[in-house]
């Protein structure tokens, strides 16, 4: 006798025998038993997964003596016939190369007559998607209302190009892909027959490689029986699919999650020199990382991840590295690379390209976590200002030298104080000039050194880290510390401001004023009221004969100006400051400096974005 693959030789004759799809097996028994045989079946699933067999025994059941019935015996004529192909009334037909209209009406014209020696005439087609569209409609009502002793059995790969009339004219049964666990035992019972010695991993490997398909892994076994002989080792089946042993997917795994670069650049490297397929290294790797993130999610529960003992083992310490956030960002560009290796080239560069991604996500924060930090510190649950250096002081009240500005209510609209009617703020190029505070309003004065200072400091910052500081003002200065202090309006400026590099460039330009070795701190504080009342900016009253607003000291106060009328234009602080502290026009910004901001290079990451020059004629 000519020799039998596998594949053919234990092929399941009975529905028991049949591994991983009992919800199909235990539903053709129950509706033989009950006598509720349809006249169409549609078997769906993946390849090798056993829906041509399942069509075989099906007919077996249908066709055996004293039949329909499940508990056939094997010496039965009729089952024998059907198993060895020669049959009369199962004819098993192959829908691409039988796809045309002239096969189904030749179907059509036979299946009429009466079966030779069965009690069903049973058509089985194979890839029934491979019909034509003319085909489908050609067996429609046939197929709707046969002769009482046909049955249509189809087998297909692709449901969604079967025409929806043939779906709804069947009985429709999907199979699952196997699971590995039962490829696993399934397999050690066929190499204890064959008298092969094969060891568990390497049964595990087979069953990775075959992808959940039956016929593939006994394909597989029964080539290693050729290679290997009697005995097969776990590299022999890894050299064979091109796969990463277990322990080096999760050697790979902790390089990644312990966020070493150059120990997962040089595993990758010696995975690529070893001749590894590395599209099913990202596949073995999305895997994995799929089942820490059901470890984590699950809290433990074994029963959602297939693994063995010791990738349990390392799940469970795996698990406790990162948190599930992390893990799914790690799946996001994991699968993103699997979807790029079909169109790249160079596929060890995109792999190696994608572990260096996976390692920055691990300390990645999503935007998410982003707006609702920025949105507490807008609600002012943050308090003061938070700090970045060892130098600076951490988050407390200020030093008891100078008292710590507190915000007051506003004054009323309407109402003000005669003394602040009365006295104006008229510019003055030789001295500083300074409102005089509200009544109500009682926060710390600003002496004319610390505001000099402040317009120094202004006139040497960054012009990137102006255009935040510029909406602060000075609180505190004791030689040692300087206090900042932003008001609600603009308190969100402290989270971008406060870190270490601009904290140096703060400290080296106070420097530069005289005052080195100067920590500085950022709070939350609302600015004085003569400061509120000199940079507000007004309209000027209309008049009939417009005057200079330093000729005019009766003029009404801005703040006291009924609704109906327009305020009188007054001078501001800053215009009224000395011309040695007054600060510069604002300074071009410098392309470089704008590209190498890291505020600006953090938005691009997290926005994906780029800088574009854009001109507009004028």
């Amino acid at each position: 006798m000519s020799y039998q693959v596998i594949a053919r030789k234990y092929r399941p004759q009975r529905f028991e025998e049949v591994v991983g799809q009992e919800h199909v097996s235990q539903t053709l028994t129950n509706a033989i038993k009950q006598n509720r045989i349809a006249h169409a079946y549609l078997f769906v699933g993946p390849r090798g997964t056993g829906k041509t067999t399942m069509a075989r025994i099906f007919a077996k059941c249908l066709n055996a003596t004293g039949g329909p019935r499940v508990d056939f015996p094997d010496s039965d004529p009729k089952v024998q016939e059907i198993a060895e192909g020669r049959s009369l009334d199962v004819l098993e037909i192959d829908g691409a190369s039988n796809n045309g209209v002239e096969q189904v009406r030749d179907l059509r014209d036979t299946c009429k007559y009466a079966p030779a020696s069965s009690k069903f005439k049973i058509y089985i087609i194979d890839e029934v998607h491979m019909l034509s569209n003319a085909a489908f409609n050609a067996l429609l009502k046939t197929l709707e209302e046969p002769p009482a002793h046909v049955k249509f059995m189809f087998a297909t790969t692709e449901p969604d190009k079967v025409l929806p009339t043939i779906l709804s004219r069947c009985q429709r049964f999907d199979l699952r892909r196997i699971p590995s666990a039962l490829i696993v035992k399934h397999l050690a019972e066929i190499s204890t027959k064959e008298g092969v010695k094969i060891d568990e991993p390497a049964l595990l490997a087979i069953a990775r490689g075959a992808d959940g398909g039956m016929r593939d892994a006994e394909s597989t076994l029964d080539q290693l029986i050729s290679f290997c002989g009697n005995e097969i080792a776990e590299a022999d089946v890894l050299s064979m699919f091109g796969l990463a042993a277990q322990s080096q997917v999760i050697a790979l795994t902790d390089a990644i999650l312990a966020g070493n670069a150059e120990d997962a650049l040089r595993q990758l490297n010696d995975l690529a020199q070893q001749g590894k397929e590395l599209g099913r290294l990202v596949t073995e790797l999305l895997g994995h990382f799929r089942n820490l993130l059901i470890f984590q999610v699950s809290k433990g529960d074994m029963r959602l991840v297939e693994a063995t003992e010791s990738q349990a083992g390392a799940l469970k310490q795996q698990s406790s590295l990162l948190s599930p956030e992390a893990l799914t960002r790690m799946l996001d560009i994991l699968t993103e690379c699997e979807g790029s290796l079909r169109d790249t080239t160079s596929k060890k560069i995109l792999v190696e390209i994608t572990a260096l991604k996976m390692i920055e996500a691990r300390n990645a924060v999503s935007l998410d976590s982003v707006l609702k930090q920025l949105q507490q510190l807008r609600e002012g649950g943050g308090g003061g200002g938070s700090t970045s250096g060892g130098s600076v002081p951490t988050r407390a009240a200020a030093p008891a030298a100078q008292p710590v500005r507190q915000p007051a209510p506003a004054p009323a609209p309407a109402k003000a104080s005669p003394m602040t009617a009365a006295a104006p703020v008229v510019a003055a190029p030789a001295a500083p000039v300074v409102a005089a505070p509200a009544p109500s309003v009682a926060p710390v004065a600003v002496s004319s050194d610390i505001e000099a200072i402040w317009q120094g400091l202004l006139s040497r910052v960054t012009s990137f880290a102006r255009s935040y500081i510029e909406n602060a003002h000075p609180v505190s200065f004791n030689g040692k510390i300087f206090v900042i202090g932003f008001g609600a309006e603009h308190a969100d400026n402290i989270s971008l401001l406060d870190n270490p590099k601009n904290q140096a460039m703060l400290q080296a330009k106070l420097g530069e004023l005289g005052h080195p070795n100067v920590a500085v701190k950022f709070i939350k504080a609302e600015p004085p009221a003569d400061r509120v009342r000199a940079e507000a900016p007004v309209e000027p009253e209309p008049a009939p004969a417009p005057a200079p607003v330093a000729s005019s000291p009766q003029q009404t106060a801005p703040w006291e100006t009924p609704a109906p009328q327009k305020p009188a234009p007054i001078a501001t602080a800053k215009a009224a400051a000395p011309a040695t502290t007054a600060a510069p026009a604002a300074a071009k910004v410098s392309k470089d400096d704008f590209k190498n901001d890291p505020l600006i290079k953090k938005a691009l990451e997290i926005f994906k974005g780029q800088i574009v020059d854009v001109r507009t004629s004028t």
